[in-house]
């Protein structure tokens, strides 16, 4: 599959290089490296992902409304996939929902509401991903951490703060922890239970009384050493509100313990003797946030040979003139006053860097340093300097080392908007070192708002017209727009997340990223050397070199999906494949009946199909000869693993406090939703269905490592692709579970599945309701060994189905219908979830305006569009709220030129 793209290259002669010997005899020619490289990049497009919201934090009871742009090399609309899948993660890495959309013209519009039963106050993460990037070793997934608070019924609000009394043997933290009630009225003189729980273990628990003001200290401690660690679980505290009414809150511990480090990054990637060499530097605390630093740089004997200060979010860089044979070390002052010793990186007695200064508008300024002896044993040999940007080579020259030090000016007009990768190469096809550079080009993409006043009324209608010009002349493109009150959505902009700084820096480098829209608001010569020096400590995410030339290139293991496919294999009940076996695929909801036939090895696959999230599917072999003993199993969908928040630095501590305007008005605006609160009812008690029920499980202890209750499988489609992201402990891998300690240890043993006690294929979790499951248990160990041996497994998961009510008797004949039928399968995968229209309400009726309109997001519109004058516009109604009204337009046109524009007016 090739997608073919306008190539910007430019080969010139340079005059200078440098490096040393290479293990490899065969040379390779600037030509060769760059036509292997334009095909492995134009063979394999790099698909990227941002999802445009429309506001950045939300409340129980609303509703996320989102875009999504799919692009894929030069920033182009992808034309590759058609699904793009959309995960909502809460704070345990727990899977709360997936969306399904389908793509079209490389964007796709979402949406999820935040119903009281799935979701409560926290932070949650989203993903977003298509197939195709699940090929690559490190794709660029968009992320992206939210928070939600809670309004209604809400009767305690708290507000924690720690210190952290640490030492070398004990954690100690000192939680300091106010408690108010909805009307912001201190919970004073009240009881309060709390409890440490680490993997699901308590591990120091206490009781104590508010003051006066609702505050409460609860001091905690572990040895550092412990197999259950303070920093690795949360403080859990039971407050009671009344005499009969206790209400809890859950606090993370993750980030009591602050730690700090401190990184070091040669540009070019090495240190080299003899030469001044600039080394940037990072002072970052655990919680992934930047801390300021100052310090000075020794070298072996205590001499100082520089010094530096951090210039933005802990970071900065100094220069260094390496010595052949010493060691140094940056001795780092922190801003709270504490003082730490790193190692430089080791100097390497022979090299060659590059070296960049990217602070003219026009041009890109590199030099190409070597020292004395890398000169020596290099002179005259060839050496190559290439640069990429968006999945295309920019730039390529050639020349043979006949001086120490080069200098050459290259035309960022060469360049497309964004990060570009620098290497020098040997002649073997050896990169040598590497540089990142942003280029920021002039004539970007603009996008003018403009309304007919700078201020109206409440619930006044409002028009937005749109000019969208590239280079001053009109363009056509796709816009999403939200509009915000800004007055009771309050945001810092340097934070956002935009289109800019999701498809320009977040997509190409690895790592967390501070305040990405810093750089690009309103950016100045201070935020771009800014900028520079954060593209000096971050990695880049693209295909290695070495890869491209040596040919390992991806193994491709899904192809881009161009609708919904449902697939799987058709054997006799012994286990034999049918051969040519005719399926019947039936929909009813669509109306749509569909045939296939299996292949030799008994494979069918039906492709292209579009259907809601809610469809019943039907597969059924019943019209072949001796149907009644066939078997269909169906092939599960891949999924990525779930891992920790990359972004968790976003993660608010103290939601009722940042959200405090917001959940005022969020109180107001559902005040006609209440929760009933819990009534206990006494009676007999229902036995719980467990593992203790079935003989076959006897060997297994009484309880489980972990367990699922039914409840939170509510919603779940695929029961198999829900539990790969539920299960704490378990791996999914080539369709089968693991204990993820034994998996990682080379010990590829399958977990065993039993269903009420019996022990079967995990196809077969699929054929199960979620609404029917009672509980799932999970057994990371058998200790006697018993179930192990006896069904050559390693671990059990237990899937217990709820008790069927007693009825009456049955026939024989009835309870045979009853049975599942292996020939015939009816389930419900994962359609496309339904598309809603965001609600914007008309007061153009006299009636209407007695109605209270208390709206944050005022307009939603993922589906603007400008025609061949570059022209659009929209309109709307005001809400209740009065002050300032933010109007953001994000989109990208149609030669991947992307653009974001802000318009703020005044409703009086």
């Amino acid at each position: 599959m090739k997608i073919f793209r306008l190539s910007f290259l430019i080969l010139s002669i340079l005059s200078l290089l440098n490096l040393s010997s290479s293990a490899q005899t065969d040379t390779v020619s600037i030509n060769t490296l760059i036509a292997k490289t334009n095909k492995v990049l134009n063979d394999y497009p790099t698909e990227k992902i941002y999802l445009h919201f429309d506001k950045p934090y939300y409340a129980v009871a609303d509703t996320v409304w989102f875009k999504a742009y799919v692009t894929e090399n030069q920033n182009f609309l992808s034309g590759l996939s058609k699904i793009i899948y959309v995960d909502v993660i809460n704070q345990k890495d727990s899977l709360i929902q997936t969306l399904k959309l389908p793509i079209t013209g490389g964007v796709a519009n979402g949406n999820f509401p935040l119903d009281q039963v799935n979701y409560k106050q926290g932070n949650y993460h989203i993903r977003a991903y298509t197939m195709w990037m699940l090929n690559f070793e490190d794709p660029g997934f968009f992320n992206k951490t939210f928070y939600v608070g809670e309004a209604i019924d809400k009767e305690v609000k708290t507000h924690i703060t720690y210190k952290n009394t640490s030492t070398d043997k004990l954690e100690k933290i000192d939680a300091r922890i106010q408690f108010k009630d909805a009307n912001n009225k201190p919970y004073a003189n009240r009881n309060v239970n709390w409890q440490v729980v680490t993997s699901f273990t308590v591990i120091a628990k206490g009781r104590g009384t508010t003051d006066a003001n609702g505050y409460l200290t609860i001091a905690m401690s572990a040895n550092q050493k412990a197999e259950y660690q303070l920093k690795k679980g949360e403080l859990i505290t039971s407050l009671n509100t009344t005499e009969k009414d206790v209400v809890n809150n859950t606090f993370q511990l993750e980030n009591a313990i602050v730690n700090k480090d401190f990184q070091l990054f040669p540009e070019g990637g090495n240190l080299v003797a003899g030469i001044t060499n600039k080394v940037a530097f990072k002072a970052v605390k655990s919680d992934g946030l930047g801390i300021n630093s100052k310090g000075t740089v020794t070298d072996q004997d205590g001499k100082q040979v520089a010094a530096f200060t951090a210039q933005h979010l802990g970071m900065g860089s100094f220069n260094l003139l390496a010595e052949s044979g010493k060691t140094y070390k940056a001795n780092v002052t922190y801003a709270d006053g504490t003082i730490q010793s790193y190692n430089l990186p080791a100097v390497n007695e022979s090299g060659i860097t590059i070296s960049i200064d990217n602070s003219n508008a026009e041009n890109i300024a590199v030099k190409i340093l070597s020292n004395d002896r890398f000169f020596e044993q290099n002179q005259g040999k060839k050496f190559y300097l290439v640069a990429q940007s968006k999945g295309v080579i920019c730039y390529g020259a050639q020349t043979a080392l006949s001086t120490k030090e080069y200098s050459t000016s290259i035309l960022k007009s060469k360049f497309p908007m964004g990060i570009a990768q620098f290497t020098l190469f040997s002649d073997h096809g050896n990169p040598l070192s590497e540089r990142l550079a942003f280029v920021q080009n002039k004539n970007t993409l603009n996008i003018a708002l403009s309304t007919a006043a700078p201020s109206y009324g409440v619930k006044k209608k409002v028009k937005v017209n749109i000019a969208a010009k590239k280079d001053g002349a009109p363009v056509e493109g796709s816009f999403s727009v939200a509009v915000v009150d800004e007055s009771k959505v309050p945001s810092s902009e340097d934070g956002a997340s935009t289109i800019l700084t999701g498809l320009l820096l977040s997509s190409d480098v690895k790592g967390y990223i501070e305040k990405p829209n810093y750089y690009f608001n309103a950016s100045d010569a201070k935020k771009n050397a800014d900028l520079d020096v954060l593209l000096l400590t971050q990695g880049y995410r693209s295909f290695k070199y070495t890869d491209i030339l040596t040919g390992k290139l991806p193994k491709i293991s899904f192809l881009p999906e161009q609708g919904i496919e449902i697939s799987g294999v058709l054997r006799m009940n012994n286990g034999i494949p049918v051969r040519k076996g005719q399926l019947l695929l039936t929909i009813p909801d669509k109306r749509l009946n569909l045939e296939g036939t299996t292949d030799p090895v008994g494979n069918f696959k039906f492709q292209n199909l579009v259907f809601n999230d809610s469809s019943k599917v039907t597969i059924t072999a019943k019209y072949n000869v001796n149907y009644k003993a066939m078997a269909i199993s169906l092939n599960g969908s891949p999924v990525p693993g779930l891992t920790r928040n990359f972004s968790a630095a976003e993660e608010v501590l103290n939601i009722d406090s940042a959200l405090t305007t917001y959940l005022d008005n969020s109180k107001k605006q559902y005040a006609y939703l209440h929760t009933l609160k819990d009534v206990t009812i006494k009676g007999s008690v229902t036995p719980k269905v467990s593992h203790k029920d079935y003989p076959a499980l006897s060997g297994l202890s009484q309880m489980a490592d972990h367990e699922i209750t039914g409840d939170r499988l509510q919603g779940c489609a695929l029961l198999i692709n829900c539990l790969q992201g539920m299960l704490a402990g378990v791996t999914y891998q080539d369709n089968n579970f693991y204990v993820s300690r034994d998996y990682n240890a080379g010990k590829r043993i399958p977990m065993g599945i039993f269903i009420n006690g019996m022990n079967v294929d995990v196809n077969q979790i699929n054929t199960l309701n979620p609404n029917e499951i009672e509980s799932i248990e999970v057994f990371l160990r058998d200790e006697l060994g018993l179930v192990n041996r006896a069904n050559n497994v390693n671990g059990v998961i237990v899937i217990n189905q709820k008790k069927a009510p007693k009825g009456t008797k049955i026939s024989k004949a009835q309870l045979m219908d009853m049975l599942p039928k292996t020939y015939e399968i009816t389930f419900s995968p994962q359609g496309y979830n339904k598309e809603r229209q965001f609600y914007s309400p008309r007061y153009d009726v006299p009636a209407s305006m007695n109605r209270n309109d208390l709206r944050t997001t005022i307009y939603w519109d993922p589906k603007i569009v400008t025609d061949a004058t570059g022209a659009s516009s929209f309109e709307f109604y005001n809400a209740d709220g009065r002050g300032q009204y933010k109007v953001i337009i994000e989109g990208i046109d149609a030669n991947g030129n992307l653009g974001r524009s802000i318009l703020r007016y005044t409703v009086k």
